[in-house]
């Protein structure tokens, strides 16, 4: 039985060195469909046209259909106009980002369905059913993988030392995105190493996704159709691979995953608190408004800020998911207080990513259309991977990473 990591090169489409910066977009789902109309329309070149398709019609009313072709008509029309070309050899890619003083560096390639399938890939998170069918579609339909599962491991000198090695060249790609984050790009055509980084991934034994659950998932499932329908299948076929960004787990920046609440359960506000009091030291007045350590939260509601320190036994109790924060919110609050059982389907609640700040969930709640958000302190990676480890699943949302690789620097076609 194979127990090491196989991580591989692979020729990516990518764009035309003038046209990076134009082509690369948002991930799909960091923005909604109106925004992305908003870029879009100043922008024709921007990825967003493959990974949110949607854009290039009026409304959202299209067959999804419709849409996911629309994807594939748009990816080859870049093809053929030249804004995005194929590498005429396998290759990795070493891709730098740079936000304010955090810097982060990682190898793009190619990773075996398989070894997600069998558990060297580690997953924390669960999926959603429509969500993964949503990437199934795309997938399929436009024949390519257009954004990398985002995975992590535990930090090698070896790796390490590569990576250092070739940052010292020149890059492909160098640019500042709108929202500031720096952009770098090394070749990786060296035989050597090629061969370096093989090998330095081979004495892991393990992988460990941060961010793209569904995408990974969407991938095995069209690897798993496609060798369904292929009589002739034999293990080499592209499909059989997936798209990866892999980055050391001492470069990742987490944050926090905040939640905001469209109402109160049929509760009035003295009822909502007297019953926060039951779990939690309630505090008024929080000026930090973002939790300072584990176990303690922020909640805005009413134009004021308030304070919330869970009961020493369930930051430390012994359950090692039951003692994440993002659980004893759930488990403590959410759940018994306000009526929100399943947060994954549930349209009461919104989850909102650290990088939007305070500033957002104040803006949420003053709106009326919220009426109470949390603020969260972040899960750290090594927890992650711990849990992760232990065959554990960690409660949706419980993870931000920043920053996130933009879609359309990297695309790796199915055949």
């Amino acid at each position: 039985m194979v127990t090491m990591v196989v991580v591989t090169p692979f020729r990516a489409v990518r764009p035309a060195k003038k046209y990076v910066k134009e082509v690369a977009s948002y991930p799909y789902d960091v923005i909604d469909s109106r925004e992305a109309r908003l870029l879009t329309r100043e922008n024709i070149k921007s990825f967003l046209r493959i990974v949110k398709s949607e854009v290039d019609f009026r409304n959202n009313g299209v067959p999804f259909e419709r849409v996911y072709e629309k994807a594939r008509e748009n990816l080859y029309d870049f093809l053929q106009r030249d804004i995005l070309f194929q590498d005429a050899r396998e290759c990795f890619y070493i891709y730098r980002q740079k936000m304010g003083v955090h810097v982060q560096d990682g190898i793009v390639a190619c990773v075996n369905v398989e070894d997600y399938e069998s558990g060297l890939i580690k997953r924390h998170e669960s999926t959603r059913k429509d969500k993964v069918l949503d990437r199934t579609r795309h997938i399929s339909s436009v024949n390519a993988h257009t954004g990398p599962v985002f995975l992590t491991y535990k930090a090698s000198q070896a790796i390490n030392m590569t990576v250092e090695d070739i940052v010292k060249g020149n890059p492909e790609y160098d640019f500042t995105a709108d929202d500031g984050i720096e952009h770098t790009v090394w070749i990786v055509d060296d035989d050597n190493h090629i061969e370096k980084i093989k090998q330095g991934f081979e004495n892991l034994n393990s992988l460990y996704i941060a961010d793209g659950h569904h995408r990974a998932a969407a991938a095995v499932a069209v690897a798993g159709m496609r060798r369904e329908n292929n009589k002739d299948h034999n293990g080499s076929e592209e499909y059989n691979r997936m798209m990866v960004l892999i980055c050391p787990h001492d470069q990742l920046n987490v944050m926090d995953y905040n939640r905001a609440i469209k109402d109160l359960g049929g509760l009035d506000e003295g009822q909502f608190i007297r019953k926060i009091k039951d779990s939690f030291i309630l505090s008024d007045d929080f000026k930090e408004r973002s939790p300072r350590r584990q176990g303690e939260f922020g909640m805005y509601m009413n134009g004021k800020w308030r304070c919330l320190q869970a009961a020493e036994d369930d930051i430390r109790g012994n359950d090692p998911v039951g003692m994440l924060d993002v659980s004893i919110l759930q488990d403590r609050l959410l759940k018994p207080v306000l009526g929100i059982d399943d947060p994954r389907i549930d349209d009461r609640i919104i989850f909102v990513g650290g990088i939007r700040g305070m500033n957002e969930l104040e803006r949420l709640v003053d709106s009326g259309e919220y009426t109470v958000a949390f603020a969260m302190y972040p899960t750290g990676i090594v927890k992650l991977m711990e849990i992760a480890d232990m065959g554990n699943i960690m409660p949706p949302k419980s993870t931000w990473f920043e920053p996130k690789p933009r879609s359309g620097i990297f695309v790796h076609l199915l055949d």
